[in-house]
């Protein structure tokens, strides 16, 4: 059988008008340009426009992916491409063809690779010039497929929660908090029914107060013109006066009827005044309050039951604007309200309402409505606010309240035990994340009330639990890590309290009217990652950024469980130790938790932070003198395959170098965290008795992303001279003389300026010993 060329072949089965169905499919979809987001051009072909928008931008357009199919599909039915040989393996083109499209249609796909192809088919090149332009697509080697992206090694976005010593300015913290949330979906189908329908006579109320707004000669509601007193320019303060006053009468009507909610609820509205309790000024425009034995004088962050966003514009209604400013607010009440889980809230965007819900995986919204054309909505939403009870709120109804006391119920040893919460420890202030939060507790009848700690947090189904982590650890004899005393996944309502299924009730965002726009929004290397940073677990292995990304893109199966752990062990942060010494001492205990964890356990703790490092200078504590905390990042050293977590977030000012630069998690990053913590110390505390402060030069590492932050910090290590002149200007006075100690691990940890590069125990002993040696220089200097 003589041999054929490609070209003989091509020549021996023409294609014709086998495309010519694509070409008006495309045509007609081109044509109306909007569909790209972008202008027609003039004199321009329609293809060469949607490859310049294409090649011009990181957005990937699901109708471009749609075309892309159609394409596919349309080679697939040609007889050529039965009859060309693959050029990457054995059989067709068919065959590679039938690869190419499964590629397509993976969110790693980049749309862009098409453009060629698209342009040889929608300008009637030959058919040689079609098949180079296919061969050169599918005839690359295909491409595996990919595990799913939270199994990948660390992918690193931000969360608002990782923030150290700054001032949070708004443009800065804006951009993370947009990457934290991610895609808000909106348009969720059965959203009213499910955080409204669960309050028992709101629908008969609203109906009878409603009637009251449209009775009487002047009503306050007629269905020609909706609201009669409603301010036509849309403008906040006439808006929040005409809200304030028909509230009231809402109320009033209400209880006319016979509603008697079990706490009184008004309207707070200070758009001018910037509400305490947030790390800086934060204003906002109206929310709902619990009435205080009638005090109108409510002014702070923790009271805020249900906040409200106002723009006069309706075209506001988007993320950029209303949305994000009601996720702002969503994160100070949260970080303010310690048992609070989820907020429920609303923007009011001339007259279009929205209303909203946001938790742990982020937030998604209803169908917008008109509220003067919709007046029972709108006034079922409001007697809603007013008519929730604290669980419907977003309160935890597992923390439980008697004669003042907070406590929890476990069972422990197949007996009840009842711990009291003597008080916050923590409280991380993000909207979506991790939200780790800290109680000091002690178990009811322990006359000694030796302290526990009761650590709630919200983590991905998939991640090992923490609480197996530190019972392991316990029960290897690892030293100076807290031990452990009961863990369990949280339950409510006889369910495991995760978000998909508990706090969202199987709501399905994939039937968001924006579920497909935000899905095609999001380019592949942001479809990797999400919310809260870090690594997946393999063989040393959740979402913070090697490039800033955004968090909220994940798959509707990605789900968040409430878990609650309890540790044996209390102490303070490092930066309060009673003297330079104490502090140096107490690291080199924390420096043993981490070896112990490590060669005992085979664990690798990956978050070694300012908040994770304690110590316990109080005689009558029986806690480790000083202890490392938070296991629930760590890692099996040796461990086979993947966890199924999405990746790593940590507290961004402590990653080591390489960390940011992607290198595969090792105990020697771990220990370079160490030196960026005591450095971080010295630079934002002036002793024990001191708040800390705000250094722009080093808050700015809360922000940049992360291979700017890496240049950062190798810029601050790599010469000598250099880290001796940063510390001389920026150590406080406090720890002025803990200059040459810094220096001298310095050395350790950065040999000749640079990092190791592989992996060598000898590097715990050197620097325990640098930090044992400066302690005693130290003690010795004082005497």
């Amino acid at each position: 059988m003589s041999f054929q060329s490609d070209a003989d072949i091509i020549a021996k089965y023409p294609i014709g008008n086998g495309l010519d169905v694509f070409r008006c499919l495309f045509e007609a979809k081109c044509k109306d340009l909007s569909v790209f987001g972008f202008r027609r051009l003039a004199e321009t072909s329609v293809c060469r426009q949607v490859q310049q928008h294409l090649a011009n931008t990181k957005l990937i357009c699901v109708d471009a992916r749609d075309l892309a199919l159609e394409l596919n599909l349309a080679l697939q039915s040609i007889q050529l491409t039965r009859a060309l040989p693959s050029r990457i393996g054995q059989g067709t083109l068919l065959r590679d063809l039938f690869n190419l499209g499964y590629q397509i249609s993976s969110n790693e796909f980049d749309v862009r690779l098409m453009i060629p192809l698209f342009e040889t088919v929608e300008s009637n090149a030959s058919d040689i010039e079609i098949y180079d332009a296919l061969f050169a697509l599918a005839g690359r080697p295909a491409t595996p497929p990919r595990p799913p992206p939270y199994l990948d090694q660390t992918q690193l976005s931000r969360n608002t929660s990782s923030f150290v010593n700054t001032s949070e300015h708004r443009k800065y913290v804006d951009n993370v908090l947009k990457e934290e949330l991610g895609s808000l979906y909106v348009g969720v189908p059965g959203f009213y029914e499910t955080f409204f329908g669960g309050i028992a006579g709101l629908e008969a109320v609203a109906e009878a107060a409603f009637k009251r707004c449209k009775d009487g000669n002047n009503p306050l509601y007629s269905e020609a013109g909706g609201w009669c007193e409603w301010p036509k320019s849309a403008k906040e303060n006439e808006v929040l006066k005409w809200f304030a006053k028909l509230v009231n009468m809402l109320v009033e009507f209400a209880e006319d009827y016979g509603w008697t909610p079990d706490t009184r609820r008004n309207l707070l509205a200070l758009p001018n005044q910037p509400l305490p309790g947030s790390t800086t000024e934060r204003k906002l425009d109206v929310g709902f309050v619990d009435d205080q034995k009638g005090s109108k004088d409510i002014r702070h962050w923790s009271h805020i039951l249900v906040p409200g966003e106002l723009k006069s514009n309706p075209g506001s209604d988007i993320p950029s604007k209303a949305w994000i400013d009601l996720g702002r607010y969503a994160r100070e009440v949260l970080a303010t309200q310690d048992t609070r889980h989820f907020v429920q809230g609303f923007t009011l965007c001339g007259s279009t309402m929205r209303l909203w819900h946001f938790d742990r995986m982020g937030g998604i919204g209803s169908s917008p409505f008109d509220i003067n054309k919709d007046g029972l909505q709108f006034v079922s939403a409001v007697l809603g606010y007013l008519s929730m009870n604290k669980e419907q709120l977003g309160f935890d109804p597992t923390i439980l309240l008697s004669g003042g006391k907070r406590y929890i119920e476990i069972v422990r040893n197949d007996r009840r035990e009842c711990l009291i919460i003597d008080g916050l420890m923590k409280r991380a202030p993000c909207v979506a994340g991790r939200a780790t939060t800290c109680w000091k507790a002690h178990r009811e009848g322990d006359e000694s009330q030796k302290p526990l700690v009761i650590k709630d947090s919200w983590q991905y189904p998939e991640r090992d639990e923490e609480g197996e982590f530190l019972r392991e650890a316990t029960e290897k004899g690892v030293i100076h890590v807290a031990r452990y005393y009961y863990h369990e996944t949280v339950r409510v309502n006889d369910k495991d309290d995760d978000i998909r299924d508990n706090v969202r009730k199987g709501l399905d965002i994939t039937r968001a009217t924006n579920y497909k726009v935000e899905r095609s929004m999001t380019p592949p290397s942001m479809a990797r990652v999400q919310g809260d940073t870090r690594q997946s677990r393999n063989t040393s292995s959740r979402t913070c950024s090697s490039s800033p990304t955004r968090g909220g893109t994940c798959p509707p199966k990605w789900n968040r469980v409430h878990r609650r752990v309890v540790v044996r062990d209390y102490g303070k942060a490092l930066y309060k130790a009673s003297c330079q010494a104490a502090l140096l001492t107490a690291l080199v205990g924390c420096i043993e938790g981490y070896e112990s964890l490590h060669t005992r356990a085979g664990m690798l703790q990956c978050d070694i932070s300012i908040g994770n490092l304690m110590m316990n200078e109080e005689d009558g504590n029986p806690s480790w003198r000083s202890f490392l905390i938070d296991l629930d990042l760590a890692i099996k050293e040796q461990r086979q395959g993947f966890s199924g977590a999405r990746s790593k977030t940590g507290t961004r000012a402590f990653m080591a170098i390489g960390v940011l630069y992607g290198e595969k998690h090792s105990f020697r990053h771990d220990l370079e965290s160490f030196f960026w913590v005591l450095f971080w110390i010295c630079i934002h505390y002036n002793g024990p008795n001191e708040g800390s402060r705000v250094v722009p030069l080093f808050g700015r590492w809360n922000y940049v992303d992360t291979e700017e932050l890496a240049r950062l910090k190798k810029g601050e290590v790599g010469d000598g001279g250099d880290f001796l002149r940063t510390a001389e200007q920026n150590f406080t006075s406090y720890y002025q003389p803990l200059i040459p100690s810094i220096n001298s691990l310095r050395k350790v940890v950065f040999p000749g300026g640079g990092r190791w590069k592989v992996d060598d125990v000898r590097l715990y002993s050197q620097m325990k010993g640098s930090l044992l040696e400066s302690q005693k220089n130290l003690e010795v200097s004082a005497e």
